[in-house]
């Protein structure tokens, strides 16, 4: 079986998140053992990034700053779409909390919608959502 970034890799939606992993050196990371809960946002989201732009934010010197943004969007442990309840919080790997809300069927992730879910990997899981969530 993949892992977590093994399948991101494959995913032609998660290209710009691979180029901002690459750029935060956060790949190593994502192959260890885990698990991993990614809500990896698809490359239109990055598109959607205000005041700064992904290309600033993956040009050298700015790799702390990238890198607490997409650690924001990983968990130190495996949720599955039926594990995210309305209202939980969840810790991310930069010790920050991420809010989920479930309204409608839809699941949301600080606002940002999930539109696939469960791609299981050996070491986790991935989501992918429609925006970038910013660390405050």
């Amino acid at each position: 079986m993949s892992t977590v970034l093994e399948i991101a890799n494959g995913d032609r939606n998660l290209t710009t998140l691979m180029k901002g992993l690459k750029a935060a050196n956060l790949e190593d990371g994502l192959n260890e053992s885990g698990p991993f809960t990614i809500f990896a946002p698809v490359n239109l989201a990055f598109g959607n990034l205000v005041p700064e732009s992904f290309e600033d934010l993956i040009k050298p010197g700015n790799e702390i700053k990238l890198s607490d943004i997409l650690n924001y969007h990983v968990l130190s442990e495996k949720r599955l779409h039926k594990d995210l309840i309305n209202g939980q919080k969840l810790k991310t790997v930069n010790g920050k909390d991420v809010v989920v809300t479930v309204s409608n069927g839809e699941v949301r992730i600080n606002g940002a919608k999930i539109l696939t879910r469960d791609r299981q990997a050996s070491n986790g899981v991935i989501h992918s959502i429609d925006g970038v969530n910013i660390p405050s």
